[in-house]
């Protein structure tokens, strides 16, 4: 359990934090409304992104699943570096990229300390 430990730490801080993003954007509570609109991105982007984080968090957190687990941080991945991007693009200061380069930094963890049993397998030799 020890050697889990720290893969359940960084993805329990991980997926608390999407899920209430993701709680929030499928809602679209307003702040997420000014995030988007000051964003450039169109509403019903918030439904799409919302749902997906909140798909995203549970396939992290069921069992099994490897193939969709690589899927799940892959989008997770272009999803934060997305966030980055947007933040700096539309001329936000470097600051309001923070919390995204921090999320990003979690899911990286998350899967670089993932278990044996939560990896694809390798190829067969």
């Amino acid at each position: 359990m020890k050697k889990n430990l720290p893969y359940w730490i960084t993805t329990a801080l991980f997926a608390f934090a999407l899920t209430g993003s993701g709680l929030m954007t499928v809602t679209q509570q307003p702040p997420m409304v000014a995030a988007y609109t000051h964003l450039g991105y169109p509403l019903y982007f918030m439904t799409i992104l919302g749902v997906s984080k909140l798909v995203g968090v549970a396939i992290l957190l069921a069992p099994g699943l490897p193939r969709l687990k690589e899927w799940a941080y892959a989008g997770f991945a272009i999803n934060m570096s997305a966030a980055v991007v947007s933040h700096l693009a539309s001329g936000d200061p470097v600051g309001q990229a923070t919390a995204p380069v921090v999320l990003l930094s979690l899911a990286l963890s998350s899967w670089w300390l993932r278990p044996e049993n939560r990896k694809l397998a390798g190829p067969a030799l």
